[in-house]
């Protein structure tokens, strides 16, 4: 019996869940939270991305994450195309200002290039390109879990006053909200590992509706702020552009740079699928404690890539599963079989 993998289609339609996302920056353009309805909106908001966290915490097998570390040497390439080549194209798109983005969507693309690698499309695509499908998903819980540490770093670090710098406030709000809900988690994960498989579901409609909470109040606080009006068509195009280039960067560093390290086809699928995307997830909840009130535009790049990424990475996997696989001889060469037809 032939084992049955995720499917996705050749030219990937819109999420779903993007056109939420979609629906709900209408909502907040059109009905923008303001006065008291802010302030409910921005404590409901702050008790959401800590309730994400602590959900990541719970969820978080350990065991599992240590037994994955076995394959070491591909999860560091992941997690150096995630936290050094991402952040490195990033602070090159500073000479992109003020002639292709402005300053706020440059503050915005560079923290897009500092948030975690996906899990599942990671997953999902590794497998319909027939790659290390294991390896990918250990790649990117601990892209993951790196990026609840690593992320708030270096958007302290690279977005300077644009993420608030070094300040104790900042610091210790990452802390209150990311860290500590996280780690909470993690200590109560056998306790609450049943219930949390038996409502699976109702908790992944949790997790999205916290999500979409988070982004109406951010884009509430930019309309009310009247940083809209920046962003022309012309601007927004030449967003797309940007990022396009900066996905056809990593794909290529992603695929090469493995083949250069003497990495197998299974493990090259595995690294490129995780080490070439972004979380929408993981991000906007960090954009939201890292940016503040400022977070509105923020995100509009992280969900610009996102969909972005989903769609290429759909093409790409299809071409890949039609690749001839690669076989290791017993002298130690690689052979090439016949790809499978149909």
């Amino acid at each position: 019996m032939s084992r049955r993998t995720p499917q996705l289609p050749s030219w990937l339609p819109v999420d779903p869940y993007i056109l939420a996302l979609i629906g709900t920056v209408v909502l907040a353009a059109l009905l923008p939270a303001s006065g008291t309805a802010a302030d409910v909106a921005g404590g409901a908001s702050t008790g959401a991305v800590a309730f994400l966290f602590f959900l990541y915490g719970a969820r978080l097998s350990t065991a599992e994450a240590l037994d994955g570390l076995k394959h070491w040497r591909l999860h560091l390439t992941v997690l150096a195309c995630t936290f050094v080549a991402f952040p490195l194209l990033g602070m090159a798109s500073r000479g992109l200002v003020p002639y292709v983005l402005t300053p706020q969507l440059q503050s915005g693309f560079l923290f897009l290039c500092l948030v975690p690698s996906t899990i599942q499309s990671s997953i999902a695509f590794t497998s319909i390109a027939r790659g290390n499908v294991p390896a990918a998903i250990c790649a990117g819980s601990f892209s993951s879990i790196a990026g609840i540490f690593v992320t708030p770093l270096l958007a302290a670090a690279l977005l300077g006053n644009s993420g608030g710098g070094f300040s104790a406030d900042a610091l210790l709000r990452i802390g209150v909200q990311l860290l500590l809900p996280f780690v909470a988690g993690q200590l109560l994960r056998r306790r609450l590992s049943g219930f949390l498989a038996r409502h699976r579901k109702v908790l992944g409609y949790v997790d999205r509706g916290s999500i979409l909470l988070v982004v109406y109040t951010a884009f509430s606080e930019g309309m009310v702020a009247g940083v809209w009006h920046q962003v022309t068509p012309a601007r927004l195009g030449a967003l797309l552009g940007a990022e396009a280039v900066l996905l056809a960067l990593m794909l290529m560093v992603s695929w090469y740079g493995a083949k250069r390290l003497g990495f197998g086809r299974e493990d090259r699928i595995a690294i490129q699928f995780a080490g070439s995307k972004k979380s929408l997830a993981s991000g906007l909840p960090m954009a939201s404690v890292v940016f503040g009130a400022q977070a509105g535009l923020a995100v509009l790049p992280l969900m610009l890539f996102h969909q972005m990424q989903l769609m290429v990475c759909a093409v790409i996997a299809k071409r890949r599963a039609r690749d001839p696989r690669e076989e290791i001889s017993p002298d130690g060469a690689v052979a090439r079989e016949t790809a499978p037809v149909g």
